[in-house]
């Protein structure tokens, strides 16, 4: 039994119909994308309940074995070298655990998506492709899909259908674009429908997108 993560939850009205787990980047915490939720125009939409889990802290490599709140190792600035397989699916056990959550409090998971920003992005995907029912979509912004060479292999027929809403900055000096095109290549040859949007951004979050963000919502919950 996986204990479920420290986390912060926003409810839209006291009747959630629809869950959205939300994870944060390296180094952030839950509270991350708490004021996000007010920027979203969710009007229309059922009720939604937010997670927004805190990541375990460990060393990490590439900031010197500096302890700070991270879903996975990372060891190199080229981030599909040496990946922290280990790491990647001890998260992704967590992010299963806290959909299992939802799924006992009344949420079935085909009305729950999972989101995440940079890292957390990276665990949306490592979770939402091989998760075993489907779910209501993916919401993936500024990342990329981690451990690549083993999604065809590995992947749930459940959500091959699932919607992905793929973002990122054409500016981003953490995670350049062209990791995050490649991973929507191989998305796309995979026969995933994705969604895709680049933004004149760095590793940030821009209003633009903000609006995207909505407006995806409101074609996948409808």
């Amino acid at each position: 039994m996986i204990d479920v993560l420290p986390n912060i939850e926003v409810s839209t009205n006291d009747n959630p119909q629809v869950a959205i787990i939300w994870m944060h980047g390296l180094g952030a915490d839950g509270n991350d994308f708490v004021p996000f939720v007010k920027e979203l125009n969710l009007s229309g939409l059922p009720g939604i309940r937010f997670i927004f889990p805190h990541a375990n802290t460990m060393p990490v490599t590439i900031n010197g074995g500096y302890v700070m709140r991270s879903w996975y190792d990372i060891a190199h600035t080229d981030l599909g070298r040496q990946e922290d397989e280990k790491g990647l699916r001890a998260s992704q056990a967590q992010v299963e655990a806290l959909i299992a959550r939802e799924k006992s409090r009344g949420i079935p998971a085909s009305r729950i998506i999972l989101g995440g920003f940079s890292q957390g992005c990276a665990m949306t995907l490592q979770t939402g492709l091989r998760h075993q029912e489907k779910l209501a979509g993916l919401l993936c912004l500024s990342g990329y899909v981690p451990m690549a060479d083993k999604v065809a292999a590995e992947r749930s027929p459940a959500n091959q259908d699932t919607p992905i809403f793929l973002v990122h900055g054409r500016l981003d000096p953490v995670i350049p674009i062209a990791r995050a095109t490649a991973s929507r290549d191989l998305l796309q040859s995979l026969g995933y429908q994705v969604e895709w949007h680049d933004y004149y951004m760095q590793h940030s979050v821009c209003p633009e997108e903000v609006n995207d963000i909505s407006g995806w919502l409101h074609k996948i919950l409808k």
